[in-house]
């Protein structure tokens, strides 16, 4: 401490005492003592001047100012000539441990030799300005290791649980963990000798004692602790040795990881280190026997997630159908826990695959219910039946079929094996048993002198010749301003389905979708014609075969473009509209009253042969991409009235295909003009028992001199296999033509608002007795399109303090029952003294928004439970 610090230290302290004792015991400054600049104080040496001299001195001259200076102790009471002085004095020291306390702002002087103890420590400038942010003025000595501890390993706070996170982020290196490793936040521990401060801390609160004590046994324990305590059932007998043995304090391992696994900050550590342990404890193995139900509610290690898709894969295959509902619990628990949440699923591959493994679960659980309500096949009374029945339930087969496959795709890049049986048996279903069977009752209601191949017209269904004049003159010609359409070629029903579904969850939009009878054969250049404004469609030969709409040509955009003139309108691509941004688009539609926009992903992807195994991601980029582009329209364009439809839907079946699957032409019939694997096109075909056959007139209303007729295979073969054929359009199937129409609207009304499901809490639980307690809640309503599903995440707090692990739930239920509606969830409660009569809270927040959705007073008294 410099010279001139002392001296305005002891200036402060004469300007409210005049006596001031300083027993400088090291003697530092019994020779500098003198030279101090203090006005009008006199100095007196009680090892050079008697006791009562000084205080005969004091008393004659009691305006003066005195600094009493001695290199020795400060005698005891009863030895003290000058303790009634000393008692209405000032005591100064000018040892750096008195400074330090001093500095650090602490009253408890009992702390001097504590931090002589810890000099090593405290030698560090930067470290002790870091301390003196965190230490209180009443602090202990225990509380000041702690937070030197903190200081140490960088922790934002003084709490054990922050430090362990941040020292065992010290044993993952770009992601790979070294539990052998020293980080040197542990090693700046061990140097400033902190070490036993640390494990006593560890003992308080975890309960974790061992001779030789290590960060990585420690690590073991915990989770090991955190894995038993969860499981229902008896623990692996290979384990319990693990455990931490105080029950109250090993609640705490668990409060700890759950806060570990949750931050989004650390949680990738956690991850890595979790799946060391699990491998060094050989952890497959002792999983092998333990059912979805003993491991629904551990959430420690990435082998229990693995072994619950195994098991319930097993019971889909086994149940094919039977009793999914249990499946369905079990997945919707897991999603909510920590290695297969949505949340997370952008963090990291293996979080990726494992929410890809339960979709696809839950896409094969459903597929596999759908099958049982339809085990003995299709019947349909007539063509508008099983038109009505594929548009209003049937698509699920094909949308479920494609779910799946898209989940399990996601999978595949791990090399797990898990899904592979149940992608086999979710193929033989689909390509062997529905798809057959479909084709089947299709073809008795298509085939015949009342089958819909005479007429292709079914009551109340909007044929797709008739888009315009049916749907878009009305508006065209009422009050509506501009009209837009949005085709999306190959965009199937399916497809669309997903669409409205996803545009619903939209404030303000209002989505409903129905089916128009897709013209034949079901193709672009004829389907795409079809939904132009036109009197008339024919067909013209030449060099090619165009299909004309009054007359003019409309296979490129522009001819579209120019076809629309006459109505004030014009055509599109969907990538240059969103490209022009507000001001230009707005500009580009002003002067127009329909605008066609076209879009091109499923067929663009789907009709080639390097790329057709990757139509069903494309048919998941589309709703996407049909998503924004309705919501630029909407909300840039200021379009209030939008249909969205396709030119044709498809078939599209995984494996690669087999001669069985071809239909037996030996020959092109005489007088064909185009041949494609679904439909062939010509004059003059006559008819053939291998193929369904008509003339456009019929199918397309194309004029009798412009029309042609066509062959088209029966169910799902093909003519040919060249150029790809897992995906295929053009015959009569109802994938390919039940053609969706999407109606979009704006509304203001309360009926249009979205809003998320409301939650309340069963029973009157409002008091915490044990360390791991069970809460029951109840979604209110039921999902619908505007009733959105809704993540929380719920905890126990004393104000905006945890005081419990923090437990993840997804409301999402559709069921109209209440009992289908409740989910529970189990909060373990962090071990240390809770007050019984204080109120607590028991909170649950939005997990996206962080929102409060709901507070209840809590009380909790452990000690209760304990006693039982």
């Amino acid at each position: 401490m410099s010279q001139q610090r002392i001296s305005d230290s002891l200036k402060a302290f004469f300007s409210s005492h005049s006596v001031v004792f300083w027993h400088d015991v090291d003697a530092e400054f019994s020779t500098a003592v003198g030279d101090f600049a203090l006005d009008g104080v006199r100095l007196v040496r009680l090892d050079e001047t008697p006791a009562l001299r000084i205080k005969l001195d004091m008393e004659r001259s009691p305006d003066r100012r005195w600094l009493v200076y001695s290199t020795q102790p400060e005698p005891e009471p009863t030895k003290d000539w000058l303790l009634d002085v000393r008692l209405r004095s000032k005591s100064f020291r000018a040892d750096s441990t008195s400074i330090l306390l001093e500095d650090l702002g602490l009253t408890t002087l009992s702390l001097r030799s504590h931090l002589k103890d810890r000099s090593k420590f405290l030698r560090a400038k930067d470290r002790v300005e870091k301390l003196k942010r965190l230490v209180l003025p009443g602090d202990s000595a225990q509380d000041m290791d702690r937070k030197m501890l903190a200081v140490l390993v960088r922790a934002d706070s003084p709490e054990l649980f922050v430090m362990l996170q941040r020292l065992y982020a010290g044993f993952v290196i770009d992601g790979v963990a070294d539990l052998a490793a020293q980080p040197k936040a542990w090693q700046d521990v061990g140097a400033n000798d902190l070490l036993p401060a640390f494990w006593d801390l560890v003992q308080q609160q975890l309960g974790y004692m061992d001779p030789n004590p290590t960060l990585r046994d420690l690590l073991v324990r915990i989770l090991v602790t955190d894995f038993c305590r969860s499981l229902v059932g008896d623990a692996p007998r290979q384990l319990t040795h693990f455990v931490l043995p105080e029950r109250s304090l090993a609640a705490n391992a668990s409060v700890f990881v759950a806060r570990w696994r949750s931050d989004i900050a650390q949680f990738g550590s956690y991850n890595a280190l979790a799946q060391a342990i699990a491998q060094e404890l050989e952890l497959n193995s002792l999983l092998a026997g333990q059912s979805a139900e003993q491991l629904v509610e551990c959430m420690t290690f990435e082998e229990v997630e693995l072994r619950v898709v195994q098991d319930l894969k097993k019971r889909i295959v086994d149940g094919a159908g039977a009793n999914m509902d249990v499946v369905r619990v079990h997945i919707a628990r897991r999603r909510d826990g920590h290695w297969a949440n949505p949340l997370l699923v952008s963090a990291h591959d293996h979080t990726r695959a494992l929410a890809a493994c339960y979709d696809a679960l839950t896409a094969a659980a459903d597929f596999f219910s759908l099958k049982s309500m339809h085990a003995a096949g299709f019947s349909f009374t007539d063509a508008a039946a099983a038109f009505a029945q594929y548009r209003d339930a049937l698509f699920r087969f094909d949308q479920l079929y494609r779910h799946f496959h898209n989940a399990a795709d996601a999978v595949e890049p791990t090399g797990w094996a898990v899904l592979h049986e149940l992608r086999a048996l979710i193929e033989s279903v689909y390509s062997g048993w529905y798809i057959p069977h479909l084709g089947t009752a299709w073809a008795k209601v298509v085939e015949g002198p009342q089958g819909l191949l005479a007429t292709w017209q079914l009551p109340e269904v909007t044929p797709q010749q008739n888009f315009f004049a049916q749907r878009v003159l009305p508006l065209y010609e009422g009050a509506v301003k501009r009209v837009f359409v949005v085709i999306s070629d190959a965009f199937r029903f399916e497809v669309a389905h997903e669409l409205v579904q996803h545009t619903n969850s939209k404030n303000r939009f209002k989505a409903t979708l129905e089916g128009m009878l897709g013209v034949l054969p079901s193709y672009t250049a004829l389907g795409m014609a079809a939904l132009l404004p036109h009197q008339t469609l024919a067909y013209r030969e030449g060099n090619t075969v165009e299909v004309l709409a009054d007359g003019h040509t409309v296979a490129t955009l522009e001819q579209r473009s120019d076809h629309l003139k006459p109505f004030g309108g014009l055509a599109i691509k969907a990538e240059d509209l969103m490209s022009l941004g507000k001001d230009k688009g707005r500009d580009l539609v002003r002067d127009h009253r329909l605008v066609y926009v076209y879009h091109d992903r499923i067929d663009m992807i789907g009709d080639k042969q390097a790329s057709e195994t990757k139509t069903f991601e494309a048919a998941a980029q589309t709703v996407q991409e049909l998503s924004s582009v309705l919501g630029f329209i909407i909300n840039t364009l200021n379009g209030s009235n939008v249909l969205v439809t396709a030119d044709h839907g498809f078939m599209y079946q995984e494996p690669a295909l087999d001669v069985a699957d071809k239909s037996a032409l030996n020959d092109k019939p005489a007088g064909t003009v185009i041949a494609k694997k679904r439909y062939l096109i010509g004059r003059d075909l006559g008819v053939t028992p291998k193929a369904w056959s008509g003339n456009t007139s019929v199918t397309a209303g194309t004029t009798a001199e412009g029309s042609l007729d066509f062959w088209v295979p029966k169910g799902a073969s093909r003519f040919h296999f060249a150029g790809g054929a897992r995906f295929v359009h053009g015959s009569a199937m109802p994938q390919e033509v039940v053609v969706p129409l999407i109606t979009v609207r704006v509304s203001d009304a309360d009926g249009a608002k979205t809003r998320s499901v409301s939650i309340s809490l069963l029973g009157s639980t409002n008091k915490v007795v044990t360390n791991t307690q069970r809460f029951e809640f109840i979604q209110t309503d039921a999902v619908s399109e505007r009733v959105l599903a809704r993540s929380v995440v719920v905890s126990l707090r004393d104000g905006e303090a945890m005081i419990s692990d923090e437990q993840s739930l997804t409301f999402d239920s559709i069921s109209q029952l209440l009992d289908e509606r409740k989910r529970s969830v189990y909060l373990t409660v962090q071990s240390g003294t809770h007050d019984p009569h204080k109120r607590y809270d028991l909170v649950m927040r939005d997990a996206a928004t962080k929102v409060e959705v709901l507070r209840l007073p809590i009380k909790v008294d452990l000690a209760f439970g304990n006693d039982f």
